[in-house]
């Protein structure tokens, strides 16, 4: 191309258009000119699937920059927004979250955020999967002596619920000093940076000194903390104390596929994993893929840790390395394994990729599912694997869920939830009869081949009455199973039970569908039950907002204790005024009755 000659011999950014203007490729070099020549020179050189792209290219524009790395860092922005076709794209592109421990703050908190910024806060992450940050904030909630809110606190209020639950200090209310709020604070810093071995030797020298001053029930508060993070340690899985933080990563290919497995260690422990699919990745050498991936993986809000360990070395080693510096604020450095602890790591990501691998591609799911058949005396293979929860508490807010697995992957477009409708109080058959029903309808003729429902006998035979209702006689089609807890065990119709409490592929698997629906369910009973809390009787008063509803709350606490508080107070509160008080306290006190 003509056009070639206009190029720069500098460092930058290029990128390849089709005829219609849409990005093909992006990519970077030290010597602009040089690398786009050497396309569409000896084209018989190039690999298939790039000479299938420079086929396409019409166009091409560029931008330089004044270092390589500088280049490394616009390309992968520029791949992470446009996506372009012939780059290694990651389907998974969100941002993970973490924990954000904002120690500025005079009264520090928790959040949980989806962006790491440079503001001085401490962050701990990334959770993955998400649903595990919200377990661990609730944990810290229950257990450590920090507060739950985000209100500022640049003047006194009443202490919230919170504070008569014994989840808060009420730093608010000034019911602690900041020097015993702080011990709390680092307490939770330790707690989640993985010291916790060091922070129950600390615990326990803090519940000594205070039975030996008999302050026995703050000694016991202590006491049930240091028993909960006991129960916490022993769902850990410790690497080596002595690796620190670091992410692992490791790739296997196999004909035009690929799958990498990213392991997250910190502080020794290995907190998370996360598998990443790419297709069409036959002609790429794979340390090309492994810069790709990187570029692709820490170009979104993802910390990086001071230790990348990978399979290979990345093409750009140094330039990487410099953008990660950059974006972590302190050195990284990417290594290969060099000791034996490494190397067993590195292992154990790649088995994992193989196996994600040829699961997704059939090849240990078809062998899996015969096995299934054969154990459970079903009609057919269960290619295709549905699962109903519900999750209630003592009758509120009741709900259920339904989730799909197929041929090796859970088939998020045909999960369903749903409110129970029909039935009230604590009625476990008759809700599960409900969302049997409600769902088949909702899928119509898409079946799966095994039913799986949460529970026992009678829940199982609850569910395929329903389902009966629904199918008619297309009900011989499909298989139900019950799968019951303590211990694991499959109920069948005829009323034989089988352990799944063993390690065999297809036990997993069935624990797997089950747990997994059972997350859905309670995710989304969680979603209900904090909304309707968050309903008050304020929300009905006419005139009482958003605004002067949080409000009224802060200066007040509790919707009883605005209803104790005289109409002058009420209207001192910031947006209210005398007779907006005057109304919201006659709709309070209605239907109060005195007694004499």
């Amino acid at each position: 191309m003509d056009k070639i000659k206009t190029i720069p011999e500098s460092p930058g950014v290029y990128i390849f258009k089709d005829s219609m203007g849409r990005i093909l490729y992006i990519g970077k070099a030290r010597n602009l000119r040089s690398r786009v020549r050497s396309y569409f020179i000896s084209r018989e050189r190039l690999d298939p699937r790039r000479r299938n792209m420079v086929s396409k290219i019409k166009d091409i524009s560029f931008t330089v920059t004044d270092t390589e790395l500088e280049a490394l860092a616009l390309e992968a922005n520029l791949i992470k927004q446009y996506k372009p076709r012939y780059n290694i794209i990651l389907r998974d592109d969100k941002n993970y979250p973490y924990l954000k421990l904002c120690i500025n703050d005079e009264w520090p908190f928790l959040e949980v955020v989806r962006r790491v910024s440079r503001d001085g806060s401490v962050y701990f992450g990334p959770f993955i999967p998400a649903s595990s940050v919200w377990e661990t904030l609730s944990f810290i909630r229950k257990h450590f002596n920090i507060r739950p809110c985000r209100y500022r606190l640049d003047r006194p209020m009443r202490p919230c619920v919170q504070y008569q639950m014994k989840r808060c200090p009420a730093p608010c209310a000034g019911l602690i000093e900041r020097e015993e709020y702080m011990k709390s604070v680092k307490e939770v810093e330790r707690f989640l940076r993985g010291e916790r071995r060091e922070l129950l030797s600390e615990l326990s020298r803090r519940m000594e000194l205070l039975s030996e001053e008999l302050r026995f029930e703050e000694a016991a508060r202590v006491r049930d903390r240091i028993k909960a993070i006991e129960r916490s340690l022993q769902n850990q899985k410790v690497v080596a104390p002595e690796l620190g933080d670091m992410d692992v990563v490791a790739l296997y290919q196999e004909g035009r596929d690929t799958m990498f497995q990213v392991f997250f260690v910190r502080n020794g422990i290995l907190i998370s994993a996360k598998d990443f699919f790419v297709k069409n990745t036959e002609f790429i050498s794979t340390e090309e893929i492994m810069e790709d991936f990187l570029k692709f993986f820490y170009a979104k809000d993802t910390i990086p840790p001071e230790k990348i360990l990978l399979q290979y070395r990345p093409l750009s080693t140094g330039e990487l390395q410099d953008w990660l510096t950059i974006k972590r604020g302190a050195k990284v450095s990417i290594i290969l394994p060099d000791d034996e602890k490494k190397r067993e790591l590195i292992d154990m990501a790649l088995n994992n990729a193989r196996l994600l691998l040829h699961t997704r591609r059939g090849k240990l799911t078809s062998e899996l599912l015969k096995t299934m058949k054969e154990r459970l005396g079903l009609k057919s293979l269960p290619h295709a694997i549905g699962a109903f929860d519900i999750s209630t508490i003592a009758g509120s807010h009741s709900v259920g869920a339904f989730i799909w697995w197929e041929e090796g992957e859970f088939k998020k477009e045909y999960y369903r939830h749903l409110r129970v409708r029909t039935v009230e109080g604590i009625d476990d058959y008759s809700m599960m009869a409900e969302i049997v029903k409600r769902t088949i309808k909702n899928l119509g003729d898409k079946i799966p081949d095994l039913i799986i429902i949460d529970g026992g006998r009678a829940h199982l035979n609850t569910a395929l009455k329903a389902a009966k209702e629904v199918l008619g006689k297309g009900i011989s089609e499909t298989d139900f199973i019950g799968i019951a807890k303590e211990p694991d065990r499959v109920v069948l119709l005829d009323g034989r039970t089988i352990s799944i409490e063993d390690r065999k592929a297809d036990s997993l698997l069935l624990r797997r569908i089950r747990d997994e629906v059972h997350r859905f369910a309670i995710s989304f009973h969680r979603k209900i039950r904090i909304a309707g809390m968050r309903r008050s009787r304020l929300d009905m008063i006419k005139g009482i907002g958003k605004k002067r509803k949080l409000a009224l709350l802060r200066a007040f606490g509790s919707v009883d204790a605005i209803k104790k508080a005289t109409v002058d107070e009420i209207a001192s509160v910031d947006g209210m005024n005398r007779k907006i008080a005057e109304e919201l306290l006659r709709e309070l006190k209605k239907g109060e009755v005195e007694v004499a």
